[in-house]
Formats: structure tokens, sequence, C-alpha cells
């Protein structure tokens, strides 16, 4: 971790041949089997396509969102929707390479609504601290297990500093290493994004 200036402004990373802000957690049935298929295949077939979809991934992130959804109605926050769009509190290198394509949408903080938009550190799949119980590796931090509001980054970033945003860390087997490499906001209200999103079928 590194002290820095707090960055203004958060980025939504997304596959460049789908459409932003598209939440697998959306989809049921066959409609979500039809996508996994065709993530995975992409994932298979193509060396730059980085992003990992194993049997128990959709499992641990309905339970991660849930957990999630339920610490930040505990302190208070306002959840439009059952799952949240994501994003990385200012650039990640990482998430820049994540596809053959990547694509990026930036926000300013100032325009993500206070009541509907929550913090974890690093991202939530790490910060909700699910993973030992489907086989992957947790060091526990002071930080895990707790649901962070807007207003409450600078003082985070404080006492714990924040992610290298020019860390560039390998992609094979991320999701079975340690994972703190950047600050990850959602926001549960579809309003913020509303001109970006589409009926097409999620990305992820």
């Amino acid at each position: 971790m590194v002290p820095t200036k707090v960055p203004d402004f958060a980025t939504h990373y997304y596959d460049g041949r789908r459409h932003p802000f598209q939440n697998l957690s959306d989809l049921e049935g066959n409609t979500l089997d039809d996508v996994l298929r065709d993530l995975s295949r992409d994932s298979r077939s193509d060396d730059a396509y980085k992003r990992t979809y194993g049997p128990k991934y959709m499992d641990m992130r309905r339970r991660t969102e849930s957990r999630l959804r339920q610490m930040f109605e505990t302190r208070g926050g306002m959840t439009e929707r059952a799952s949240p769009h994501y994003f990385c509190l200012g650039e990640c290198r990482w998430f820049a390479g994540l596809y053959p394509d990547t694509r990026a949408i930036r926000i300013d903080l100032k325009d993500l609504p206070p009541r509907s938009t929550s913090v974890t550190y690093p991202d939530s799949f790490v910060a909700m601290a699910l993973s030992l119980e489907f086989g992957f590796p947790q060091e526990p931090k002071p930080y895990h297990e707790q649901v962070f509001l807007l207003d409450e980054i600078p003082a985070i970033a404080e006492r714990w500093g924040l992610p290298d945003p020019q860390l560039d860390l390998a992609y094979d087997g991320y999701h079975r290493r340690p994972f703190e490499i950047f600050v990850e906001i959602q926001v549960w209200s579809d309003d913020p994004v509303s001109r970006y999103l589409t009926g097409e079928p999620p990305a992820a």
C-alpha cells in the first residue's frame, strides 16, 4: 500500500465487445447459463482475455453481494438494486489489461449518490471474507469485513494508504492469490449510469 493523493473519480472497466454496467447477478436460469458459457469460451479461446469464471463463481458472487448489501443497509445505505454497479477508485492497471479490448468509463465521485454508494477495501470478494469457504486464500486485514461510505474514502486512505495504481500484477492464477490491488466502489442505483444502460446480455 502506498500513501497517495486520493483520486476524485471512479472507473468502470468493461469488455469492449460488450456493454458497460452489465451484471451477471441480474440473470437467472438458461439466460445466465448461456452467458457464462460464452464468457468461459472467450476465456479459453483468447489468451488476451484474462478473466476467469469457475464453477463456484456465481455462488460466491451472490453470497458476496448479499452480505455486502446487508452490511451497507445496516449502515443506513439505500439499495435500489439487488446487486450494484462496480467501479475502482481512480485507475487500476490490472483491470485495464483484463480484456483484449478493455474500455473504461470515469465518473467523478461528486456525481455518485452518497446514500446509494458503498466502498470496500479491497474488492468486495476479498473484503466480505468468504474466500476460505470456497477454497481460495484469504489473509485477514483490519479493513476486511467492513463496508465503508463514500465520504469515508479520505479516512481509509489516511489510515491504511491506497494500493499502488501502477501495480502490474500477473494474471495467471490471480484468483488463487491474495488480491489487494484496488479499492472498490459499489453503486446501488441506476441513476448515475442510466445513459450507459442497455437491454443487452451482461458481460460481467
